[in-house]
């Protein structure tokens, strides 16, 4: 009867302890379940930006490689003799196919004579007055930009128009 005074007393049974411990252990291993998924999910974003992020420093990476091919191109057009005119259309062919790849890859290329100058799409590389445009005007380009607004894969290299002194 000891025995039976005892378990009536203020401490618990222990078949309602063990189910407390149970509860609890069940409440922390879904809390740490809940976690664990929150992070997994964390991980798949960064991985699926850093995935687009390489993705576009090595699309710029191939295009850029195809900038002194379309460089060497230009420099063989302006160099060649009317006499060759077959080896011209071939290298103006050439010249026109690596400009579609690079606008293909995001990279278009754009003549900006006449437009304003802009520093963030521009490298000013001299000037001249120019008494028939405004100052700040592109009235030569040198080398040719490539890209967007957004994304720039090269600046132009461009001569812009000064004021007269």
């Amino acid at each position: 009867m000891a025995d039976q005074e005892a378990n009536t007393g203020t401490a618990p049974p222990p078949v309602e302890e063990a189910l407390e411990e149970a509860r609890e252990k069940a409440a922390e291993m879904e809390d740490r379940w809940r976690r664990t998924a929150a992070e997994l999910d964390n991980f798949r974003k960064r991985v699926a930006r850093e995935s687009g992020q390489q993705r576009e420093t090595e699309r710029a990476l191939v295009a850029a490689s195809w900038l002194p091919v379309v460089d060497n191109l230009e420099l063989a057009l302006e160099h060649a003799d009317s006499e060759y005119d077959a080896l011209v259309a071939g290298i103006r062919a050439v010249r026109d196919q690596a400009l579609a790849v690079l606008a293909g890859l995001g990279y278009p290329r754009f003549d900006d004579s006449g437009k304003p100058f802009d520093p963030a799409l521009h490298e000013a590389v001299g000037t001249t007055p120019t008494p028939e445009v405004p100052a700040g005007t592109i009235v030569h380009v040198v080398r040719p930009r490539y890209g967007d607004g957004a994304q720039v894969l090269r600046p132009g290299a461009v001569v812009v128009a000064a004021e007269e002194s």
